[in-house]
C-alpha cells in the first residue's frame, strides 16, 4: 500500500510540474525538442524556444540547447556565438560546425555529426543580436545594435536562461564563439564580471573564453589578410611589395576603410582583383558551391552535397533550405511570430553599428585574463578573412602587456599520431593554437582537431606535445 502510495505521489507531482510548464528535471517541457524532421536517433535531449530578455519592446532571443552525449548532469555548459555582426549561431555553430547534426545532401534531413562537441559539454546557441535568425522585437528601432546592447541583452538572457534551466546556475561555464564573436564574447564575459564583481547572491561561474579566428583590432587583422594573400601566392610579389611600402592600416577603420592614399588603396584593389570570387576567402583550400545548380537539385529534391576534401562545401545552402521547412520550425519552436522574411544565416533586418568593429579587444582580455579565467585563441590556418597572422602577433603583445613569459614554448601539438597544429601559452592563463587544414570555422573544416581541441580547453589540459595517443584520441 506505501509503495503505491508513493508511485501515485510522484504521478502527481509531475502532473503538477507539467500544468506549470516545468519538467521534473526543472527544465521547461515547452522547450523540448522532440525529434526534428529526418533526425537520426539519438540519446541525448534538444530544448529549443525564446527568451523575452525586453517584454515592453517585444524583443526576444532564440535559443537551442543540447545536452552532453553522456552525463550532462557532470559536464559543463558552453556558450557559442557565431559572429557577422548578425549571423546566425543556430545556423552556423550548431548545424553547420560543432552541433550534433547536419542538414542531409537533399536539404530534408539531417546527418549525425559524430565530432560534434556535445561530446565534452552541454552545448547552448544563442540567435543574437535581436534580428538574427528566428530572434526577433517588436521595436523596429531594437534593430539599431552594436557591440554594447548585443553584450547586455545576451547578458539578460543568461539570467532569464538560468530561471528555465536552474540546474544550471551553478554549472562551470565556457563563453565561445568565432570570427565577430572575437567582439561578442570579450565583451559578454567583461558584463559578467561586472555582475559578479557588484552581486552578494548568484555569480556566473565562467571557466574559460575561447575564440576561433576572431576580430581583435582591427589595425593589425586587415593588413594580415594581405600577408596571408602574399605567403599562399594568391598575389604578386609587386602587389604585396605595394601594400607593405604604400598602405598605414593604423588609419584603417570600417567606416572609412580607404582612409589611406590613392596608392594604397589601387594596390588593395589590385590584390582582391588578382584573388578573384573563385576562392573561398574563408577557406582558401576549399573549392567553391554554384548556388543555382544546388538549389535547382534541392527543390527537385535530389542530393546538392558537393565535396571538396571531405567537407560539404554546399551545406549553407542545403541549411537555409532545411530550416525554412515549416516543420522543421515548428519541431524547433522557432518563428512564433511569423516573421515576413526567411530565414536566412545572416539578418536581412539589423542595422549594426559601423564603427563598434574598431574597438580594440586586448584590454578586455586583458580584465578576463587579470580575473584568472583561462583565454584561448585559436586559429584555422587557412582562413584570409581573420588570419592566424594578426590572431598570432596580437596575443604575443597582449601577454607582453601583462608581463607573461612563455610557459609552453611555441610548437607543434598532436592528434591521432598527426600535427593538429602548433601553439603557444603564456603566463598558465593565455594560449594561442592553430588548427592545420582548418579555415574560417574551425570545427567545419577539421571537426576531430576541433573536438580535440575544445576537449583539452574545458577539462583545463594543455594539448599534447608527442604523437603518443592521449585520453581524447
Amino acid at each position: 500500500m506505501g509503495r503505491c502510495w508513493v508511485v501515485g505521489a510522484l504521478i502527481l507531482v509531475g502532473y503538477v510540474f507539467s500544468l506549470l510548464g516545468v519538467g521534473v528535471e526543472g527544465y521547461p517541457v515547452e522547450d523540448l525538442v522532440v525529434e526534428l524532421p529526418g533526425q537520426p536517433e539519438v540519446g541525448f535531449k534538444q530544448y529549443a524556444g525564446y527568451v523575452d530578455v525586453d517584454v515592453n519592446n517585444g524583443r526576444s532571443l532564440f535559443y537551442y540547447f543540447v545536452e552532453a552525449d553522456k552525463d550532462p548532469d557532470k559536464n559543463p555548459l558552453t556558450l557559442w556565438l557565431n559572429g557577422g555582426p548578425g549571423c546566425s549561431s543556430v545556423g552556423g555553430g550548431a548545424f553547420t560546425e560543432l552541433g550534433p547534426f547536419y542538414p542531409r545532401g537533399d536539404g530534408r534531413g539531417l546527418r549525425k555529426n559524430s565530432m560534434s562537441w556535445n561530446r565534452a559539454s552541454n552545448l547552448l546557441f544563442v540567435e543574437s543580436p535581436a534580428g538574427v535568425g528566428w530572434s526577433y522585437s517588436n521595436t523596429s528601432s531594437d534593430y539599431n545594435a552594436g557591440d554594447a546592447s548585443s553584450a547586455r541583452d545576451m547578458y539578460l538572457f543568461l539570467l532569464k536562461w538560468y530561471d528555465k534551466f536552474p540546474t544550471y546556475r551553478s554549472r562551470e561555464l565556457f563563453l565561445t564563439g568565432e570570427s565577430y564573436a572575437g567582439h561578442y564574447i570579450p565583451q559578454l564575459a567583461d558584463v559578467l564580471l561586472d555582475h559578479n564583481a557588484r552581486s552578494t547572491g548568484f555569480k556566473f561561474n565562467i571557466k574559460g573564453v575561447g575564440i576561433g579566428n576572431p576580430l581583435l583590432k582591427l589595425d593589425r587583422d586587415i593588413p594580415a589578410t594581405y600577408e596571408f594573400f602574399w605567403s599562399h601566392g594568391m598575389i604578386s610579389d609587386e602587389i604585396g611589395l605595394a601594400i607593405t611600402n604604400d598602405c598605414d592600416f593604423e588609419d584603417y577603420t570600417f567606416e572609412n576603410p580607404h582612409n589611406v592614399s590613392h596608392s594604397c588603396i589601387h594596390a588593395i584593389s589590385e590584390a582582391n582583383r588578382v584573388v578573384g570570387e573563385y576562392i573561398n576567402n574563408y577557406d582558401v583550400i576549399l573549392d567553391v558551391c554554384y548556388p543555382s545548380i544546388v538549389e535547382q537539385e534541392l527543390r527537385l529534391k535530389k542530393m546538392a552535397t558537393k565535396i571538396s576534401l571531405g567537407v560539404d562545401v554546399c551545406t549553407s545552402f542545403e541549411r537555409r533550405f532545411y530550416f525554412n521547412l515549416p516543420q522543421v520550425q515548428k519541431a524547433l519552436h522557432a518563428n512564433r511570430t511569423n516573421l515576413p522574411y526567411s530565414w536566412s544565416m545572416c539578418s536581412p533586418v539589423l542595422n549594426y553599428s559601423d564603427t563598434d568593429g574598431n574597438i580594440n579587444i586586448l584590454p578586455i582580455l586583458e580584465r578576463i585574463v587579470q580575473n584568472h579565467i583561462p583565454v584561448w585563441v585559436f586559429s584555422g590556418d587557412q582562413d584570409s578573412v581573420v588570419p592566424l597572422l594578426g590572431s598570432r602577433t596580437l596575443i604575443r603583445e597582449l601577454a607582453h602587456e601583462l608581463k607573461f613569459q612563455v610557459t609552453v614554448p611555441y610548437g607543434a601539438w598532436f592528434h591521432k599520431g598527426q600535427v593538429g597544429g602548433w601553439v603557444t601559452e603564456y603566463g598558465n592563463l593565455l594560449t594561442f593554437a592553430t588548427v592545420r587544414g582548418a579555415a574560417h570555422m574551425v570545427p567545419y573544416a577539421q571537426p576531430s582537431r576541433a573536438l580535440h581541441l575544445f576537449t583539452s580547453f574545458v577539462r583545463g589540459r594543455r594539448l599534447p606535445n608527442t604523437t603518443r595517443p592521449s585520453i581524447d584520441d
